[in-house]
């Protein structure tokens, strides 16, 4: 099993655990990913446990979980659907025109693919005033929008081999500098989106002036001599499962000589900023948009 399979799993394990989803769909989603017999019962059983252990954060800002109509209310841009150069096919995503862009942002999914949400996520930075390009990690499967559910969806990102992750968001990165010159970009993902950033700048992105990976595990080994982008991590207090990988993401970043700063949302949990999911935390979303977009704003154009 792939790390990244492996990230894969867990995250249905995790799911079960919270009572997201219930036994029998979570042995299902583990068959589809290619787990099954006794390394999926071992597997639940581990989570269900809460044998996961989390590192002590480093930096804390807990909110409670309560929403309020401002807090969840905002006008994104409309965005349309479109393709690009890719290594391979033509690649696909969601392009979120600012009307007076100050940089661009790529966005990458979450294990459930190019969905509403990421594309409305895209929306919000245009708004804000930076174009975003929402890639489809599964272009060269026909798209997100050709498998019947998330379980597919992700059990379809687990058979693909992780470089070509890398050489897809790397050709995102092109297309965002050609339709934005001049322009400093940047980058976030969130969950499997995360870890996909944190991969981009181990794969020796250059052109990113900042980086915003949301709860997602740093790569085995991964190495981060060769970007330049400022990087905010953005953890969830309650999510053991990828803080454990908060202290290796910290040293290379230390080691790479980047400006970082790793903040934690104490009573948020993993997926907190998803306002479509269980575990949505409204106050902590909120915060940080703010400082996401506060980083972004203050990244300078060292990306260009």
């Amino acid at each position: 099993m792939t790390e990244i399979q492996r990230y894969l799993a867990e995250e249905v394990a995790e799911d079960l655990a919270d009572g997201i989803i219930n036994r029998r769909e979570a042995v299902r989603r583990l068959g589809l990913l290619g787990v099954s017999g006794a390394a999926a019962t071992g597997l639940l059983t581990t989570f269900a446990a809460g044998e996961a252990t989390a590192a002590a954060p480093e930096n804390l800002a807990g909110h409670g979980n309560k929403p309020t109509a401002s807090e969840t209310t905002w006008a994104p841009v409309a965005r349309e659907s479109i393709t690009f150069a890719g290594p391979r096919v033509p690649l696909m995503a969601a392009w979120a025109p600012a009307a007076a862009p100050r940089g661009g942002v790529l966005v990458i999914h979450e294990n459930r693919g190019l969905t509403e949400h990421i594309r409305t996520v895209a929306g919000r930075f245009a708004a804000s005033g930076y174009s975003a390009l929402a890639l489809d990690l599964l272009s060269e499967e026909g798209g997100t929008g050709a498998f019947p559910g998330e379980a597919e969806v992700a059990a379809a990102l687990g058979q693909i081999p992780p470089e070509r992750f890398d050489e897809d968001m790397k050709a995102a990165v092109t297309e965002l500098k050609r339709r934005l010159r001049g322009k400093k970009l940047a980058a976030i993902g969130f969950c499997f989106g995360g870890a996909m950033i944190w991969r981009l700048l181990a794969a020796g992105e250059p052109r990113l002036a900042a980086a915003a990976p949301f709860y997602g595990p740093f790569p085995e080994g991964g190495d981060l001599s060769g970007s330049r982008a400022a990087v905010l991590g953005v953890y969830g207090g309650l999510d053991a499962r990828v803080n454990a990988t908060r202290p290796t993401a910290k040293a290379a970043l230390e080691t790479a000589d980047l400006k970082y700063e790793l903040l934690t949302f104490a009573e948020a949990d993993h997926a907190f900023f998803n306002d479509t999911g269980a575990r949505f935390n409204p106050h902590a979303a909120t915060e940080v948009w703010r400082r996401t977009l506060n980083w972004f704003d203050n990244a300078g154009h060292r990306g260009n």
